[in-house]
């Protein structure tokens, strides 16, 4: 059981309850009722990518990372090709129940990204930005068909992404100083949208505000270390605060709609790190 634990990162799927929870908020839909099940639909969705990673990554990673679960022996091939084919229809499944057939034509596109981040496009120039698409589309689940309502709040996670993802490229042997300074970059304009729109009142603008700085604390500060050392050490560090990162951001976002679902979402985070230390969310 570890070691599927370990080869999905289970923990670390924790950072991805926001997504739908912050596209609800901003298409002004509550999360109640069935709809507790599309977050549910993205931890399944996020688990399915990090077993087809692995799957897709195992003859690299039997040089690089040969203590991985299937590298090392101790999950097959095969196993984790179907852990992320049943963890996908898994996903589609939930999405179905939690919503309908809005949510299924959020949820069928991004089953197909995230396969087609995993088996093909991760290895590519398009790689972050297939993987910006996963997280875009992820957030959207949440919004009931109210695409436009939540397209900024969407965007701040595709654009945080885009910039964690880019930046990942560089865990094993170190990055350009130019990617970390694009990442830092994304950061800063992840926060900017996180935090534009209007608020329904002065303690949700508040929250939003504090959720945002938290955000902009925990990633811009690993970043900026990425960009004075480009080493591997620094950008695996920066990648994980990334991830983490992911739910101050959400939080931001949500609590501009509701104060008590930003607390909800940002419960999740010291959760994470503690999880962190004993499974990587890398």
């Amino acid at each position: 059981m570890k070691a599927y634990v370990e080869l999905v990162r289970a923990p670390a799927a924790l950072t991805v309850l926001g997504d739908t929870v912050a596209g609800s908020t901003a298409a002004g839909l509550k999360m109640t009722g069935r709809r507790l099940l599309l977050p549910l639909s993205s931890v399944a969705f996020y688990w399915a990518g990090m077993a087809l990673n692995d799957w897709a990554d195992r003859k690299l990673d039997a040089v690089e990372r040969p203590e991985r679960p299937i590298p090392s022996g101790r999950v097959s091939a095969g196993a984790a090709l179907t852990t992320g084919a049943a963890l996908t229809a898994a996903g589609l499944g939930l999405a179905a129940l939690g919503g309908g057939r809005r949510e299924m034509r959020v949820a069928v596109p991004l089953a197909a990204a995230v396969w087609a981040y995993d088996t093909v496009l991760k290895p590519t120039p398009a790689g972050p930005v297939a993987m910006a698409a996963c997280r875009t589309l992820d957030v959207l689940l949440g919004a009931g068909g109210e695409t436009r309502r939540a397209a900024t709040a969407a965007a701040a996670v595709g654009v945080h992404t885009l910039g964690v993802t880019a930046l990942s490229t560089g865990e094993v042997h170190g990055a350009n100083p130019a990617t970390a300074r694009a990442a830092l970059a994304t950061s800063c304009a992840a926060t900017t949208l996180a935090l534009s729109g209007p608020a329904r009142g002065g303690w949700h603008r508040a929250a939003s505000m504090a959720a945002g700085s938290g955000y902009a604390g925990l990633v811009g500060r690993a970043q900026a270390d990425a960009v004075r050392d480009p080493s591997a050490k620094s950008v695996r560090s920066a990648t994980k605060s990334g991830i983490h990162g992911m739910v101050p951001l959400q939080a931001a976002v949500t609590a501009k709609g509701s104060v008590l679902g930003a607390v909800l979402v940002a419960a999740a985070l010291p959760i994470a790190r503690k999880l962190s230390r004993k499974v990587s969310p890398t």
